[in-house]
């Protein structure tokens, strides 16, 4: 089992590492994703993703998810081949958490280099800012 902490960490490039990993057949086990985040102007990353959201009926769907660890289970959904069972079987390898748990709290967490922050030389906005802003009633 691969532990990782998403804090401060690219969501695009942490969920490509992640979803290979999971094809591999490891069980991964991610928190603090509410510290993850996306690159980009906050503005244009928040309206996009409310467009996504009011796209459909709201009773019957496309459904999108507002909280931040749904949006980050979402994200490696979409790299893994969904319409196969080996996609399928691999994408419930992974835990997703906001914050740390209890039992993990004494763990060691990974943290994948190629996806530091330090690396973005753009404005970006955490997943946390965002589901706030998509209107999940969670606070941190």
């Amino acid at each position: 089992m691969i532990l990782y902490n998403a804090e401060n960490q690219i969501l695009g490039r942490m969920s490509a590492k992640i979803a290979k990993q999971l094809l591999e057949g490891e069980k991964i086990v991610v928190v603090n994703v509410e510290k993850a985040v996306i690159s980009g102007n906050p503005k244009v990353t928040t309206e996009f993703y409310l467009r996504k959201i009011q796209r459909g009926d709201p009773t019957h769907g496309p459904y999108f998810p507002k909280k931040a660890d749904e949006v980050f289970r979402r994200t490696v959904r979409g790299m893994l081949p969904w319409d196969r069972a080996r996609g399928r079987e691999a994408y419930r390898n992974l835990k997703v958490f906001i914050s740390i748990p209890e039992e993990l709290k004494d763990k060691k967490f990974e943290k994948i280099e190629s996806a530091d922050i330090k690396k973005l030389k753009c404005k970006y906005i955490t997943l946390g800012d965002l589901s706030l802003a998509l209107g999940s009633k969670r606070r941190w």
